[in-house]
């Protein structure tokens, strides 16, 4: 019984480690989250059509929502499920594909320039800053928020997103495992 107990004790971690996923039966989207260590961490798929006809219906040309919804694209929920307040940077935050480096995701201010380059209109620019993932937060117990995150993974294909915050002065890291891109068709 006590070699039970520590095994058992030994993967607790481990467990609290794993992502979970589900697919929504109506949408056939797929969602992907974790918790550990205070931290939720949630991604759902946003399919192309989805991206595309929430900026055009905001003011951009078609041109300019088919260039974002190129992009795998996600809703990204953080919720703070721990007793002291977390702090996450954006920034911080990279994305694995397989045979890749792992990348940063595109900030604000980059999204900003490309959508400059391609006059969309400022209103249209306002309201794609403001359905953003916030670049940087922090979360008092049982805060959360959410935003659009997007990646450079083609279609279909998966990444693990490895996530950052600090909290009580430490500095702590988790990963969504097998995140995969919406198809064209979802």
């Amino acid at each position: 019984m006590q070699l039970l107990t520590l095994a058992l004790l030994a993967a607790w971690p481990l467990a609290a480690l794993a992502t979970e996923q589900s697919v929504d039966a109506d949408t056939g989207l797929a969602t992907w989250q974790t918790e550990t260590a205070g931290i939720q961490v949630r991604l759902t798929q946003i399919s192309p059509d989805q991206a595309r006809g929430f900026y055009q219906a905001r003011g951009f040309a078609p041109e300019a929502a088919e260039r974002y919804a190129t992009e795998c694209v996600f809703m990204t929920v953080v919720r703070n499920i721990g007793s002291t307040p977390i702090r996450h940077r954006l920034a911080d935050w990279r994305y694995e594909s397989v045979g890749q480096p792992p990348r940063a995701i595109r900030s604000k201010t980059q999204w900003e320039r490309l959508w400059k380059h391609l006059d969309v209109p400022e209103a249209a620019r306002i309201a794609f800053t403001w359905a953003q993932f916030p670049a940087t937060q922090t979360f008092a117990p049982g805060d959360w928020n959410q935003g659009m995150t997007s990646y450079s993974v083609p279609r279909g294909g998966a990444f693990t997103l490895r996530f950052v915050w600090r909290a009580d002065g430490k500095r702590h890291s988790g990963k969504l495992e097998q995140v995969r891109c919406a198809d064209e068709n979802a």
